[in-house]
């Protein structure tokens, strides 16, 4: 009986303890840390010291640098090969001795952002910046008892953080990174200006493990932005950016000709965090996408994965054919108004592409560089608002763009953009907030392929926001756009004909 009952206090004890709530442990981490007022205080720390591979035992230098919000830098040599990381708050970058200096995209982008902004903030701002944090019960650590939370962000990532039962203070991370998972242990805590900081630190991702010794932490100390931005690592001079945009904006004549022989299709996905942190599909349109004449035709083929049925496909090929006459409209309304000079069959306001040199004048252009992308050489550059534009007398595309910060890819022969990442860096208003308010921290990724050597076309687009509606309701939007069987389209859009909806 006695084994019994100890076993049942055993058994109860380990329940309680899986049962304690994410807030709890975090609150109990705090505290640990030095106070949640003494973390929130904290705006830069720099950390340096040395690193070690475990198998061999080679070594060098490490320096661990981050600022308020989401600025990182991590640098290391071993035995002379360099490696080094960094985000500048818009745009995620990795360089190393053999491949050179590259800007992360894709997942790589989102979990290396995400990662920049838990290391300079943990978790302390996960209800602002909408992620979700959950249980994960309890676990052994290097043999000692920890609680488990994770923490899910808005687009998905999961961070998986490990703390001391008795002591409370964090012991593991666990992250995705690059297909795999990286797993962060840290140990020998010590007080630094009113903080708990670790001096010893063991990295391991893919079999291999790095033990990192710190010898020197300074918090609150100013940091250099340019400690953040891309190294500058090539020679060859740099096109002048505004006379390249200049270029691009020239070149989207003959790019608009292009548009018109295509027809592609597209899957538009939309997804939900749920409360389980787990990001899941709800639903989904499949369309199938033509221009006629500059303006942006779309037919719907299937929903949620079942093609439409004979009399629905019928109305979307109508439809369509009604917005066909009603372009043929407006462009002999437009032909009218200017007489001989005519209009050119130019798209209408709402369904044209919008000029990116004309998007990018409410912005400063800044560190431009050169890279590769999907074997191309391309200019690439970041961009920020700009606080001396006009935006009182500014168009609204131009006041929505003028508030983004994010990165460029363009291709230096081709004049097209090749991929775009854009945050909303300030909340927008429509109708003067009255109609909807799009809040701060947006996220826009655009990524494009080049098709039969001639034309830059969308492949993924990825759309995060929250948005107010009507001073009320309150809309969140996780969307993935996928554009793929690009191919020339030869008939006439006007005949409504819809071709099979290809596999993707």
């Amino acid at each position: 009986m006695k084994t019994i009952a100890t076993l049942s206090l055993a058994v109860l004890l380990t329940l309680t303890a899986a049962a304690q709530s994410p807030s709890k442990v975090l609150k109990q981490a705090e505290k640990a840390l030095g106070g949640q007022k003494a973390l929130l205080a904290v705006r830069t720390v720099k950390s340096s010291g040395t690193i070690r591979r475990v198998s061999d035992g080679v070594s060098g230098k490490y320096l661990f640098q981050t600022s308020q919000p989401n600025l990182l830098n991590i640098a290391y040599d071993l035995d002379g090969f360099e490696v080094e990381y960094g985000s500048n708050g818009r745009s995620g970058w990795t360089r190393n001795s053999r491949d050179g200096l590259q800007t992360l995209t894709g997942e790589a982008s989102i979990e290396f952002q995400a990662m920049a902004a838990f290391r300079s903030g943990l978790w302390l701002n996960a209800k602002k910046e909408k992620a979700k944090l959950v249980s994960g019960g309890s676990a052994n650590v290097n043999g000692k008892p920890a609680n488990v939370v994770t923490m899910i962000t808005a687009k998905g990532i999961p961070i998986k953080m490990f703390f001391d039962a008795a002591t409370g203070l964090p012991v593991r991370e666990e992250m995705p990174d690059a297909g795999q998972t990286r797993v962060t242990d840290y140990s020998d805590y010590r007080s630094v200006s009113g903080t708990m900081q670790p001096f010893a630190i063991r990295f391991t991702a893919g079999g291999e493990s790095l033990d990192v010794a710190v010898s020197d932490v300074t918090v609150n100390r100013p940091a250099e932005r340019a400690d953040f931005d891309f190294p500058v690592v090539s020679g060859e001079p740099l096109p002048d950016i505004k006379a390249l945009l200049e270029e691009l904006r020239a070149n989207e004549d003959r790019v608009e000709e292009l548009l018109d022989s295509y027809s592609y299709t597209q899957k538009s996905i939309k997804r939900e965090l749920g409360k389980d942190g787990i990001l899941r599909e709800i639903g989904s349109e499949t369309y199938q996408l033509s221009f006629y004449k500059g303006n942006r035709i779309r037919r719907l083929v299937e929903k949620n994965g079942r093609p439409l049925n004979a009399k629905e496909q019928a109305d979307e090929d109508k439809e369509a054919a009604k917005r066909v006459e009603e372009i043929e409209r407006e462009i002999a309304k437009s032909d009218s108004r200017m007489g001989k000079q005519g209009s050119n069959g130019a798209p209408s306001e709402e369904s044209r592409r919008i000029s990116t040199a004309e998007v990018l004048r409410a912005s400063k252009l800044i560190n431009p560089r050169r890279e590769r992308f999907r074997g191309r050489d391309v200019i690439v550059f970041d961009f920020e608002p700009d606080p001396a534009f006009d935006f009182k007398n500014a168009k609204s595309m131009l006041k929505f763009f003028g508030k983004t910060a994010g990165v460029m890819w363009i291709d230096e022969k081709d004049k097209q953009v090749a991929r775009l990442e854009a945050v909303l860096a300030d909340s927008f208003k429509i109708g003067g907030g009255v109609l909807a308010k799009l809040r701060k921290g947006a996220s826009f990724t655009l990524e494009q392929e080049r098709v039969n050597n001639e034309i830059w076309l969308p492949s993924q687009a990825d759309i995060n926001l929250s948005v107010r509606v009507l001073l009320v309701k309150g809309i969140d939007v996780n969307q993935l756009i996928r554009s793929y069987d690009y191919r020339r389209f030869e008939t006439e859009v006007k005949d409504a004909t819809v071709n099979p909806t290809p596999k993707q």
